[in-house]
């Protein structure tokens, strides 16, 4: 198979989402089990991005893979030359394996979609609007330049908006919708001012041209503070999209959505997509620009995992843990540990998928209650949803012989690497305090649901385990959460083939912009992220960091059980005991009261303030012009009426009357013209002869 052909089959793979939106959207109503089109294309385009990944990752593994055309052609403008904007797509590693991700978690929300939204008024517009959001998806995924990825960015969050507020005559879902689709603005605006700082510098639009000109030392504006800015302007974007601090309060709301939903977008790949910009623009990224990168990673990871642990709602403690193990790959690539945080990317698309699409069986079986405080003993009822969810708790936690363990160690591992090096062990020490909150608010959400005896004998008593293509979603994600698809040794990445296949791009930003550190007290500083010393002391940080974190879990799953299992301690009491940081945490930090008395007020005083002024001064002004007017074009007319006009009718009177009188000398008859001659003549004869 040729590259050629791995171009058409990718270029197929993002048409086919679109086109079943398209025939959906126009026709769902009129064809019968039309969601089965919808279906039918994700499946194809799963098939076809397996074959393109195994093609490319075995017999094209090195090479980057670019088809462009010339999309618009500006000619040649003074100053800047010759100017214009490409578009297409590039296969490489990364890219690939994303958009198999894309698919395969596409694909078996679609499978499970089918029960869950059964009996939907909406049904057909549900399956229309998935479609849109993979085709979006996928056109992030492939792209090869700045412009198309945020075109596909915005389409994205049109898509997410539409999805959160499917369900939109609940007043909770339309806001929640209308609260992502704006928070989310907020950050494409620093995306979209980043963009033009490379665009207005270099011209082009296209990673690889950009990149270029920085690797040969052309920086921003000549400055490598704008190249600082430039990176970090971008990675607003990934705030926004991917929920990190302080835009991380969208998700949470997000959750009004349906539930599959919940597991497409806002767990494996739509929130994912912050994550893989930053990777896309890694190698550009200054020292400044990582630190700043990291800081907001570990903050996110920490605060959404202190409210994390005192949510009820079954959604929102998996959405808050999505923000957090956000918050960790965002750190990861922060830190410089690329490529734990891309595995981490695939890790937690699949078992965070299953997180959501489990509590989705949940809530089917408990009529839509979703409160894990009236649930309790549902592994009686739900024995394959139990196990299931256990598999990818046990990922979450970092626990051995899961995909989570092998990803998660090795970005804790990075973190100490990091420090070792540089000093910052802010990073680590979040990282493993998370990595314990983790452990203990999951396993007390799997606890308080599963667990126990049921806390609501009539929903208990009508539940029961959910259909076929609910459960295989779910199996086959519990499967994909087990380390053998990522390496055969269940302890040590760099065994497998992915390590193999992701390699850490090389640093393009000069040397004194990069973060650098002295070897043996010379003067010559190194780049950390490229440097043996680093290679060899994350290699030395690996053994350390997998038992730190095994403790910590273990410590986190211990608690859990200890007051949730055991009973050991009260729960009740001790949230009594430690109300305020109870109220703290419950409340969300607060964040949504914030914004609301700050951002929201002075957003709102604005937009009063702007209405007072548009009616009182604006409208006061126009409305002043048009009485002015109005006087001034009545003035006009009577001066035109009584004036003007008279002076001309005047004057057409005076004009008339002589016409009329001098008509009676002008008869046409010669004796009449004689006469008055010598009238005439007589008369001066008398005046000459007074005189």
């Amino acid at each position: 198979m040729n590259e050629n052909i791995l171009i058409q089959l990718s270029i197929l793979n993002i048409i086919l989402p679109l086109f079943g939106f398209v025939l959906l959207i126009f026709f769902g109503k009129r064809l019968p089990k039309s969601h089965l089109f919808e279906i039918s294309t994700i499946f194809v385009g799963l098939v076809s991005s397996s074959i393109v990944s195994f093609f490319k990752l075995n017999y094209f593994e090195d090479k980057l893979i670019v088809f462009d055309f010339r999309w618009i052609d500006f000619g040649n403008v003074p100053f800047f030359g010759n100017l214009g904007i490409n578009i297409g797509i590039q296969l490489d590693n990364v890219s690939v394996i994303m958009q198999l991700t894309v698919f395969i978690v596409s694909f078996v929300v679609h499978l499970f979609s089918i029960k869950y939204m059964e009996g939907d008024p909406r049904y057909s517009r549900y399956f229309a609007y998935l479609g849109l959001f993979t085709f979006s998806m996928l056109g992030i995924v492939l792209t090869h330049n700045f412009l198309m990825m945020y075109i596909f960015w915005e389409l994205v969050g049109l898509s997410s908006y539409l999805l959160i507020g499917f369900w939109f005559e609940k007043k909770s879902a339309s806001d929640a919708a209308k609260k992502a689709f704006i928070v989310n603005r907020i950050g494409d605006v620093g995306f979209f001012l980043g963009i033009l700082i490379l665009y207005a510098n270099y011209h082009t639009f296209t990673f690889s041209e950009i990149f270029g000109q920085i690797a040969q030392g052309n920086l921003p504006f000549n400055s490598g503070a704008w190249l600082t800015a430039a990176g970090i302007l971008i990675f607003c974007g990934a705030i926004g999209k991917s929920a990190q601090f302080p835009l991380h309060v969208w998700l949470p709301d997000a959750m009004e959505g349906p539930t599959p939903v919940s597991a497409l977008i806002h767990a494996a790949t739509m929130v994912a997509a912050g994550v893989y910009l930053v990777a896309r623009i890694f190698v550009m990224l200054t020292a400044d620009a990582m630190l700043v990168i990291a800081s907001i990673g570990a903050i996110t990871a920490f605060i959404s995992a202190t409210i994390a642990i005192t949510q009820t709602d079954i959604k929102r403690v998996l959405a808050y843990s999505t923000v957090s193990q956000l918050g960790y790959m965002i750190m990861s690539l922060g830190v410089g540990s690329y490529f734990f945080a891309f595995l981490h990317l695939i890790t937690h698309a699949f078992f965070k998928a299953g997180l959501f699409l489990g509590s989705g069986s949940v809530i089917h079986a408990m009529h839509h209650e979703q409160d894990i405080r009236f649930m309790g003993g549902l592994r009686k009822k739900l024995p394959i949803t139990y196990y299931t969810f256990l598999i990818y708790t046990l990922a979450i936690a970092g626990i051995p012989f899961t995909s989570g363990f092998l990803s998660k160690d090795g970005i804790l591992g990075g973190t100490l690497a990091f420090a070792k090096l540089t000093g910052y062990w802010f990073f680590p020490v979040v990282g493993f305090f998370v990595a314990m909150l983790t452990a203990f608010y999951m396993f007390r959400l799997v606890i308080l649901t599963f667990h126990g005896e049921a806390r609501d004998i009539h929903k208990f008593e009508h539940a029961h385990e959910s259909p076929a293509t609910m459960l295989i979603p779910l199996i086959s994600l519990a499967v994909l959460s087990v380390f053998i698809f990522f390496s055969p040794n269940p302890f040590n990445i760099e065994a497998g083939w992915f390590y193999k296949w992701i390699e850490t791009p090389k640093t393009i930003v000069p040397q004194e912009l990069a973060f650098s550190f002295m070897i043996n007290e010379s003067n010559t500083s190194h780049n950390i992220i490229h440097s043996e010393l680093y290679t060899e002391t994350l290699h030395h940080s690996h053994s350390t960091a997998m038992i730190l974190s095994l403790i910590m879990a273990g410590l986190g799953i211990l608690f859990a059980f200890v007051i949730y299992q055991w009973r050991l301690i009260s729960a009740d009491k001790l949230s009594i005991k430690l109300q305020p940081l109870y109220n703290f945490s419950y409340n969300k930090w607060y964040f949504d009261e914030l914004y609301s008395k700050t951002a929201v007020a002075f957003t709102l005083g604005l937009s009063n303030f702007l209405a007072w002024f548009d009616q009182k001064v604006i409208d006061g002004i126009v409305n002043g012009t048009a009485t002015i007017t109005r006087w001034t074009s009545f003035s006009s007319g009577k001066f035109d009426n009584r004036v003007v006009d008279g002076l001309v009718n005047w004057t057409a009177y005076v004009t008339g009357f002589f016409g009329m009188v001098f008509r009676k000398f002008q008869t046409g008859k010669v004796q009449t013209y004689l006469v008055m001659v010598l009238t005439g003549i007589i008369i001066l004869f008398f005046i000459f002869k007074s005189l």
